[in-house]
């Protein structure tokens, strides 16, 4: 028992002693006086610490700071860059005799950044980066810097409160505010998952945010390993720029960076935002010139019209126009800054109305293109498949690509796509074609195509052609038109032909409709820019016209009637030419009397 005395009295007197010495001989304010000519010379700034610092003892040793500042270069509104209300470090003595670092506790409280950039560029951080570092680095040995040279560190806690970053901005006019409310580690040593825990919030001209996430982490024995688990991350978006003004995201991550390997590893658990719900892993390689990102993402049903602003819909529905876009190209020189494979399936996705099911898609990105290998999805009752480039290399982008669907139902489609009540039908469709430029106005003007389309058992829509060939026939019999109101629908069993699309104008040189009563066929085009309509066919009664309305004889029957479509794609007008039907009957007529003195003629002839 005297030995464990004499013992903890021997540990006390040395406790004292130097605690003693380091608050009657060590006085670490002797040293502020250094380092503020040091940050002077360095920087050109005055650091201020107003608060004389402190020792802290038992069970640690630590010390503690309060009121620092750092100047802003003259002529900024704040006078402050940086400014720290209280920063405590507590360090446990007897394990550093072991080469063992044990902090029982670091606080830091009321950290500000003030950071401006004025209307002629300068900014806070002019003049910080000193003359020395720009002189060659020096050599440190690998043994020294070493990990293993620490055999272990232990942290009781960390703990960062009331953190705020000021960005000010004169050039543009904008302020952001970003908070850091608090930032909890929990007890930590190496090779042990740690309790982490944070709460963020930002106030930008457009928009706020609040964010908070919570899981653990674990740093390897070795220090080339971070593991963080678990993490749940909920983040709170509003703003007049968000879609409904608001949206709510929330996370669930599983991440493991590799710091030797240069290599992070990321599996997406859970992602939910608004009614969208999805899973994925993204794999990134950092340590080569171009990041390399592998990315596989499974999605639920999205619906992409959810995230359109309000304001732009209801001006939509109200047909007001939107403003006119910056005539300048995107800059897409990011892209080639990346190495990325993206594989992504989705159970559904509705935008602009129309809705696609079942998607496989995949791409990469390397070198400044972006290369859409395959995207198929279920479309309307058929299948849509897609592959497509584009070219970011150059100031104007290019693009190539080929589509095709096959049984879709092109009449539902072409109503949620665009609002046309045209034709109906199973559509098989494929088209190929490049183009320059992603200006809207410039991708009709500079996209050159060409395709085949094809319209099973469907119907043209509009427009009754045997009603209005019956109500010629009317006339050209010398009887009164048709009162019945009949449907304005064409009924047909194919619609066929070709295009090209050159200078915003589609060429359609081959149109074929066929049905048991009519045949139409002509020629075309359809002006994309314009939406323009000019196609002259001709159509012919094949059948009777009893099969939608009709009854009486066909005197119309086998001779080709000028037909026209005129007017817009989105209200199309249709019409006989009436003056070419009584030209081409007064032909049939002729020819018929010229038949019949031939006839006669010859049987006069005969007799003789």
């Amino acid at each position: 028992m005297k030995i464990v005395k004499w013992f903890f009295i021997v540990f006390f007197l040395v406790f004292a002693s130097l605690a003693a010495y380091l608050t009657l001989i060590f006085d670490p304010n002797d040293f502020k006086p250094e380092i503020v000519d040091a940050v002077k010379k360095q920087t050109g700034r005055d650091l201020i610490i107003a608060k004389d610092l402190s020792w802290t003892f038992f069970p640690s040793i630590g010390i503690e700071l309060a009121d620092i500042s750092l100047s802003n270069p003259k002529g900024f509104d704040a006078a402050s860059m940086l400014e720290v209300k209280k920063i405590v470090a507590e360090v446990e003595l007897v394990p550093l005799f072991s080469k063992k670092v044990e902090i029982a506790q670091l606080n830091l409280d009321g950290l500000i950044v003030n950071l401006e950039t004025r209307k002629d560029g300068r900014t806070s951080f002019d003049g910080l980066q000193s003359a020395s570092s720009e002189k060659k680095p020096v050599q440190v040995d690998d043994a020294t810097a070493s990990p293993s040279m620490l055999s272990s560190l232990d942290i009781g806690g960390v703990s960062i409160t009331n953190t705020q970053i000021r960005v000010s901005d004169k050039q543009t006019g904008s302020e952001q505010v970003f908070s850091l409310d608090n930032l909890t580690l929990g007890k930590f040593s190496l090779g042990e998952f740690a309790s982490l825990e944070y709460s963020f919030s930002a106030e930008m001209p457009d928009m706020t945010l609040m964010s908070q996430g919570k899981g653990s982490i674990r740093v390897a024995q070795d220090m080339t390993q971070v593991q963080v688990k678990d993490f749940k991350i909920t983040n709170a978006i509003a703003g007049e720029a968000i879609p409904n003004k608001k949206l709510d995201i929330t996370l669930l991550t599983q991440l493991e960076v590799l710091l030797e390997a240069k290599q992070v590893h990321l599996i997406l658990d859970e992602l939910n935002a608004d009614d969208i719900q999805a899973k994925g892993k993204l794999d990134i390689a950092y340590g080569h010139k171009v990041p390399k990102i592998i990315a596989n993402l499974d999605l639920g049903d999205i619906d992409l019209d959810k995230f359109l602003p309000q304001t732009d819909k209801a001006e939509k529905a109200k047909g007001k126009s939107q403003p006119e876009a910056a005539l300048t190209e995107p800059d897409l020189s990011a892209m080639k800054s990346l190495d990325l494979t993206l594989a992504l399936t989705a159970k559904s996705i509705k935008a602009s109305n129309m809705l696609t099911s079942n998607w496989v898609m995949d791409l990469t990105l390397k070198g400044g293109i972006l290369n859409l290998k395959k995207l198929a999805a279920d479309l309307y009752g058929g299948k849509l498949a897609v592959k497509a480039s584009l070219d970011g290399r150059q100031a104007v982008p290019s693009y190539s690509f080929e589509k095709s669907v096959s049984g879709v139902q092109i009449r539902e489609l072409l109503k949620d796509a665009a609002d046309i009540d045209l034709l109906a039908g199973s559509a098989n469709f494929n088209v190929k074609g490049k183009g320059r430029s992603l200006l809207p106005d410039n991708i009709k003007k500079n996209i050159a195509a060409k395709g085949k389309f094809e319209i099973a058992d469907g119907a043209l829509y509009g427009v009754n052609v045997p009603q209005m060939l019956r109500d010629a026939q009317a006339k050209f019999s010398g009887g009164s038109s048709s009162t019945t109101s009949a449907e304005k629908k064409t009924d047909f069993t194919s619609l066929t032909g070709s295009f090209s699309v050159v200078n915003g104008v589609v060429s359609n040189p081959d149109l074929v409709m066929s049905s048991p009563l009519i045949r139409l066929s002509g020629a075309g085009t359809a002006n994309i820019i314009s939406e323009a309509l000019d196609y002259q066919l001709t159509t012919a009664v094949v059948g009777s016209l009893e099969g939608q309305g009709g009854g009486e004889k066909e005197l119309l029957h086998g001779i080709e009637i000028p037909f026209l479509i005129t007017g817009t794609m989105s209200k199309p007008e249709f019409a006989l030419d009436t003056a070419g039907l009584f030209d081409a009957k007064l032909k049939q007529e002729a020819e018929k009397v010229q038949d019949k003195l031939k006839d006669s003629l010859l049987k006069k002839l005969g007799g003789f």
